[in-house]
């Protein structure tokens, strides 16, 4: 089985250039074979030979593999913590922010930041990228519409202020989507833009090894101008933040020091 699944990850990244052997083992194998079976396959070469012919099944691979979970203002309290104390001093810094929401999924995230900028500063203020390794998922970010469910942190004045209700879905209002950039790309292997103010990776590194998330906090913090901040999701806090040449500054908060700290 092991040695079956080893060779179906090499010939997975030949193929779409994304690297299983990143994410922790046994949650993706899991994931994988449940998917597998699901389809009738008995192995995960078989399940291969399959996706080399079935552009349809590697699309639903695809979006299998990947964890498009989200909501909109998850966890709260971190939010205003990103509201009240940690954009109004990026905002004193620079009036318009480079802002990138990493991983971004099904847009909740991207849309929460845009939400939460457009009440500190103009709409002209505010350009957020936004990026998934998914292009299913950043398909649907671009149309909008979300269930109740995705809405249950959301101030109700925001849900006001910010969304038509669609019957049983509600959509974010076009001057929210106009905020935001989609784009398709592969954290692992792609290169990142830099000097950003504020970049947002939320409950996305504990689907990685160790050694993934140690390069992924490498880049980010590269990717980060002195000053910047980091914004971690609520079970990944970053134990050594030194080691990447950031600091503390909230819980799941971390600056980029400047080079003379």
């Amino acid at each position: 089985m092991s040695n079956d699944y080893y060779k179906f990850i090499h010939f997975i990244n030949r193929k779409t250039g994304i690297d299983l052997s990143l994410y922790k083992e046994a949650q993706m194998k899991r994931r994988l074979t449940s998917l597998y079976e699901k389809k009738g396959f008995t192995s995960f070469m078989e399940f291969f030979e399959s996706l080399s012919k079935n552009e349809a099944l590697l699309e639903e691979f695809l979006d299998r593999m990947t964890i498009n979970v989200s909501e909109f203002y998850r966890n709260e309290k971190r939010w205003e913590v990103l509201q009240h104390k940690i954009l109004p001093v990026l905002l004193k810094e620079n009036k318009k922010l480079k802002v990138w929401s990493a991983a971004c999924s099904t847009g909740e995230e991207p849309y929460s930041l845009a939400m939460v900028l457009s009440q500190l500063v103009r709409s002209s203020q505010v350009s957020i990228l936004a990026t998934d390794i998914d292009q299913n998922a950043i398909d649907k970010a671009k149309i909008g519409l979300y269930g109740e469910r995705a809405l249950a942190e959301i101030p109700p004045v925001v849900r006001r202020e910010f969304f038509t209700d669609q019957g049983v879905f509600y959509k974010v209002s076009d001057e929210i989507k106009r905020l935001v950039d989609f784009r398709q790309q592969n954290l692992l292997n792609d290169l990142f833009d830099k000097q950003f103010d504020l970049i947002v990776c939320r409950n996305v590194m504990i689907y990685f090894t160790e050694e993934a998330k140690d390069k992924l906090y490498r880049k980010f913090s590269e990717s980060l101008r002195h000053g910047g901040i980091l914004f971690v999701g609520s079970t990944e806090h970053i134990f050594n933040p030194s080691k990447y040449e950031l600091e503390s500054v909230d819980t799941f908060f971390y600056r980029k020091l400047s080079s003379s700290s």
